[in-house]
């Protein structure tokens, strides 16, 4: 009797989704395009999300703000779940669904992108920083999986991983914004201040 391998078992999940995810590539290279317009006009980009999808909120922010493979300028991002004090602040004074909407409405303005993760498209905190994020004008891109979840329709970008398995769906995210981070690395960011 063979037992199957779990890392095989993995590794053709993870092959599947990515061989899904090209229909995607309109998607993925149009919300690139709008990272890129957001910041040679001015704008900044915000991130956010809870668990292993803030990790990858502050993956994209601090690869714009240090570099990624090429020698370029600093670009302008904040990951909004990296302020612990601003998060148990606002958590504390208004809720945990508040944390990540009250940022963007002091930290937002027209011109700026919010990109958040969620992988169920349920997480409320998220959910309400793109309301919050719509009502000041700010470009929104939701990086998501599954159904798409209570997030689905509501961004002027969506990019659903088409899984229903989260670590699959993590890691999708992870080549998702180093196909972004790699066409921001080609940008001619001369004009910029």
């Amino acid at each position: 009797m063979t037992i199957a391998s779990p890392y095989a078992t993995a590794v053709n999940e993870l092959i599947d989704v990515l061989n899904a995810c090209k229909q995607l590539e309109k998607k993925i290279l149009a919300a690139a395009l709008a990272i890129q317009n957001s910041i040679l006009n001015g704008g900044k980009l915000l991130t956010c999300g809870n668990g292993g999808s803030a990790a990858d909120a502050l993956h994209l922010s601090e690869e714009l703000v240090g570099r990624y493979q090429a020698e370029r300028r600093s670009l302008p991002a904040i990951c909004l779940n990296a302020d612990v004090t601003a998060i148990t602040c606002i958590g504390n004074d208004y809720g945990f669904e508040q944390i990540f909407s009250r940022q963007v409405h002091g930290l937002g303005k027209p011109n700026d992108i919010l990109v958040g993760f969620s992988t169920s498209g349920n997480s409320a905190n998220v959910l309400a920083a793109f309301e919050q994020a719509r009502r000041q004008g700010i470009v929104t891109i939701y990086l998501g999986g599954k159904k798409g979840g209570a997030m689905k329709g509501t961004c002027d970008h969506e990019i659903i991983v088409p899984s229903n398995t989260t670590a699959r769906i993590q890691e999708v995210h992870t080549f998702i914004l180093h196909q972004w981070l790699e066409l921001l690395d080609t940008a001619d960011w001369n004009t910029l201040n």
